[in-house]
């Protein structure tokens, strides 16, 4: 049984795999005919839009890698099918049910492998991808640390620690230095949000320095009127989709203990959260077409198949997002939803297969 497992999981891996390079291929030349409009603007060359591109592959591989896992997975088990050794299989006294852990045990690897991506490489990847555009055409902001960067206005350097949607960051650090070069300010923000053409910082501790010595102060909020850019966000933001399921709980959490709206971005975290088990429901979708047709249907047939149900789903899946914060359902309803329809769905064809 455990060399059935692996024949059958290495199957299915390598068919998902095939698939989401195929489909990140189409994205990506997608990408490169859009960002070469921009290619001669400023400093922006071809180099920089084939990087760019480049790093805008891991977010391709995870918006599309339950359609992925479904095509290759329609893919790689028809192809069994084909060659008869689920006949032989069944014929050998395994059975359904058999089959159908051996996949999903495959589906578990898939499952750790776009967890990964969505938490650690889309994150990075994505502002990474927007430092180098906006740095190429010129916009005075160089790479930080992990989640952050750094402008330049005049004789002031900012350090943002991260940066959110709708005009909001956090983690700031502030240097104003004199006409000789030396520091004579220093500010460190927790938070800081724009509104009505005025930057408000949140929990700050100020130090100023001068011949005499060096004053502190802290306050609980500070107004600054040009402090940086507000198109800046334009480069260096990241969508809500984008972000790791931590900084969407915890900038959930920020909004809520603020008051303030927060529906979006905890819709953002539980489809972080269900896209990942979304490729198990993927794989029962998939299994009845394969066992109900065995030996009959091409492969284009399957391929067919495999993006109609994809497609579905994708579509499925976002107008029962939009439609739950259109009428105000929980987010955690919205998200789950069309995955448990697809699941149920998934395990009636496999309990009438005979």
């Amino acid at each position: 049984m455990k060399i059935l497992d692996q024949h059958i999981s290495k199957t299915v891996v390598n068919g998902t795999l095939m698939a989401v390079v195929v489909l990140v291929s189409l994205f990506s030349f997608v990408d490169f005919v859009d960002e070469a409009g921009d290619v001669g603007k400023a400093g922006y060359g071809l180099l920089d839009a084939i990087y760019f591109v480049l790093l805008s592959m891991p977010r391709h591989i995870y918006d599309i890698f339950p359609t992925a896992v479904l095509l290759g997975s329609l893919m790689a088990l028809g192809t069994l099918a084909s060659n008869s050794e689920l006949i032989v299989m069944r014929a050998a006294g395994i059975s359904i049910g058999r089959i159908v852990r051996s996949v999903l045990q495959a589906g578990l690897i898939l499952v750790l492998l776009i967890a990964f991506v969505g938490e650690v490489l889309v994150p990075i990847s994505e502002r990474k991808a927007q430092t180098v555009k906006a740095t190429a055409l010129k916009q005075k902001i160089s790479l930080g640390a992990q989640h952050g960067f750094w402008a330049r206005d005049g004789q002031r350097y900012i350090y943002v620690g991260r940066v959110y949607p709708d005009m909001q960051m956090g983690n700031l650090d502030i240097y104003e230095l004199d006409e000789a070069q030396q520091l004579k300010r220093s500010t460190h923000a927790q938070s800081a949000s724009y509104q009505n053409n005025i930057w408000y910082l949140k929990q700050v501790r100020q130090s100023v320095l001068s011949e005499t010595g060096v004053s502190s102060g802290v306050y609980k909020s500070l107004e600054w009127n040009n402090l940086l850019n507000p198109d800046i966000f334009n480069v260096v933001s990241v969508s809500p989709q984008n972000m790791s399921a931590m900084d969407l709980y915890r900038y959930s959490r920020y909004l809520q203990d603020n008051e303030l709206d927060a529906s979006h971005f905890k819709l953002a975290f539980w489809v972080k959260v269900v896209t990942p088990i979304s490729s198990l429901v993927m794989l029962l979708i998939a299994l009845p077409f394969v066992f109900g047709s065995q030996r009959s249907g091409g492969a284009g047939q399957r391929v067919l198949i495999g993006l109609l149900l994809g497609i579905g789903f994708f579509m499925l899946n976002r107008i029962l997002n939009h439609l739950g914060q259109l009428y105000g359902l929980p987010p955690f309803i919205s998200a789950v939803t069309p995955m448990l329809l697809a699941a149920v769905a998934g395990i009636y064809a496999i309990r009438r297969i005979h």
